[in-house]
């Protein structure tokens, strides 16, 4: 078993990993620091997400950057505010023992530009945004991206599932040059490819975790044929039988999160629904009340869940089937992350049985029918 120490990370990081208790590397941490610190040039990893991909790419951006410089050195796109304001929490905690300040700073929609542009005034060594807002900053010439020396994109087919291909385009057009782009998504659909062959270089690193198993080994498979009707009874009993557990409840519309959420809490479930429609600030006062666990269920649709990252979920529930083998994973793998167990358990009908053998044919995964 590999060490920080062996895959290149200097001193004052392993102290910050050890104070948070992080003590052993993962297979994408083995296999992509020490070529980030030592080359850094193009890098596409494929890992399902909760594998540790924010050290892998954080730890060789921190160790790349000069803090003598103040200019922004490297930047870092993510699809949602929730997981951008996860990545820099994250990487501010690995800083705590750096000789020198090295600042990094968050910017996403739903919060005031002109406090961002303010914020963006000060020193940063580390911009952490959501595509959307970039091209926002940009088009306003707020901030200056020709320092760069560094692009990741983290859960790239999610920003571009959610819609920030061309958002995508602009910012790799704008910053094209000097810079390296490093490449992290738990699948591989065409629109990714088509980023990789127009945007990087063809001789790129390339790193596949788990290539045969995209969904994490933790999480055990299950789904129940029934009846539409019968969806809401099935759901409550399955919820009160997995007592003081934690879980996301997947649908595929607002309306459905809604009143599923609605149903839950007459039936004394502790729920709550997250959709697109929220405002942000309702949408914050939910993700609080969730991961500070004074919610149990959140029932959400799959763009509104998007970056989610909640610690020990034991279970995600597909109220409504996954639109795609892709949706499946990400919505499996907000369960059973860091090495701990997880269910991933969909109510279909039997007309859609024959979506889930394919989606279990397509990651060669055992999906096992649960019988009442």
């Amino acid at each position: 078993m590999k060490t920080f120490s062996e895959l290149g990370v200097s001193g004052s990081y392993l102290k910050a990993l050890e104070e948070i208790n992080i003590f052993d590397p993962t297979e994408i941490q083995i296999k992509a620091i020490p070529f980030l610190i030592t080359k850094g040039t193009d890098f596409i990893g494929q890992a399902q997400t909760g594998t540790g991909k924010t050290a892998a790419f954080g730890l060789p951006i921190l160790q790349a950057i000069n803090p003598d410089d103040t200019h922004v050195q490297a930047l870092i796109l993510s699809p949602t505010r929730e997981l951008g304001q996860q990545i820099a929490k994250q990487l501010f905690k690995f800083t705590k023992y750096c000789p020198k300040k090295i600042f990094i700073e968050s910017v996403y929609g739903g919060a005031r530009i002109d406090q961002q542009i303010s914020a963006l005034k000060r020193p940063t060594h580390i911009l952490v945004a959501t595509p959307g807002r970039l091209v926002d900053l940009l088009e306003q010439k707020a901030i200056n991206l020709s320092y760069i020396r560094t692009i990741v994109l983290d859960e790239a087919d999610e920003m571009l599932s959610m819609g920030f291909k061309k958002e995508l385009d602009t910012i790799l057009r704008f910053t094209a040059g000097n810079r390296f782009t490093w490449l992290f998504s738990a699948t591989m659909p065409p629109a990714i490819k088509a980023i990789i062959k127009g945007y990087m270089s063809a001789d790129a690193m390339r790193v596949v975790i788990n290539k045969h198993d995209v969904i994490n080994s933790d999480i055990e498979h299950k789904f129940i044929v029934c009846e539409i009707g019968k969806k809401p009874e099935i759901l409550t009993a399955f919820l009160k039988a997995q007592g003081e557990n934690r879980g996301l409840v997947f649908c595929r519309t607002k309306a459905d999160a809604q009143n599923i959420a609605k149903q839950l809490i007459a039936r004394n479930i502790n729920a709550d629904s997250l959709h697109g429609d929220m405002l942000q600030k309702e949408r914050d006062k939910v993700m609080r009340a969730f991961k500070n666990m004074k919610l149990q269920i959140l029932v959400a649709t799959d763009l509104a869940a998007r970056g989610i990252d909640v610690k020990e979920l034991a279970y995600v529930v597909h109220y409504s089937p996954a639109e795609s083998t892709e949706y499946y994973t990400h919505r499996s793998g907000r369960t059973g992350r860091a090495g701990n167990k997880g269910l991933s358990f969909s109510l279909i009908t039997s007309r859609e049985l024959s979506g889930m053998k394919r989606i279990e044919r397509e990651l060669g995964i055992k999906i096992k029918e649960n019988h009442r």
